[in-house]
């Protein structure tokens, strides 16, 4: 069988809330999900997209043509191994630890930025980069042992939450946003200190 991928990773605003509802019940079975689709079901609304399964794609190709028009306007940089976003309100901060996987996820990122950046079109960056960026460095981070090599991050910070792979110290890869529930946070320990 031969399947195509998408050309689209998930919209910051999908993860963020998808992060958001992780951090809230790291360990309830399937209650990402539940945000997942209505996260989606609201958007599809907001963009007056009619999409019967919900799928996110039908999002995507809806505006297709207003995508790619803004396409070019973020070309990768060499070296580039992550980016930093400000839409509307919201930050979003993704960065890998290589450039050249970055490079390979980059396009399908930037469509998720761009789906987002088109209702935020008409509207001026608010917040403070800085500031972000501090509360992200000083966020507490949860870790478990991912499901394969390494381990599982999640970031709970002063109004910021977000989630990466950590593999023998390093950290390989991490996306982090803005969020006002990040207030709502839980720690994950490490099994062998859960009792």
């Amino acid at each position: 069988m031969d399947r195509k991928t998408a050309r689209h990773a998930a919209y910051p605003e999908l993860r963020r809330r998808k992060a958001e509802r992780l951090s809230a019940a790291p360990l309830e079975h399937g209650a990402a999900q539940g945000e997942v689709w209505q996260a989606l079901a609201e958007k599809a609304g907001r963009l007056g997209v009619n999409s019967p399964t919900g799928a996110q794609a039908d999002v995507f190709s809806t505006y297709e043509r207003d995508l790619g028009l803004l396409r070019g306007a973020f070309p990768l940089q060499p070296g580039q191994s992550g980016a930093l976003l400000v839409l509307g309100e919201r930050f979003c901060l993704d960065y890998v630890s290589r450039p050249d996987a970055f490079a390979r996820l980059f396009p399908k990122l930037l469509e998720g930025y761009l789906l987002d950046a088109l209702e935020e079109v008409d509207s001026r960056p608010a917040g403070d980069l800085d500031a972000f960026i501090a509360a992200v460095a000083e966020g507490a981070l949860g870790r478990r042992p991912s499901a394969g090599l390494g381990d599982d991050i999640r970031l709970h910070g002063e109004r910021t939450v977000g989630s990466g792979l950590e593999l023998d110290g390093e950290l390989l890869q991490l996306c982090a946003f803005s969020s006002e529930k990040a207030g709502e946070r839980t720690r994950i320990a490490r099994p062998s200190r859960r009792l």
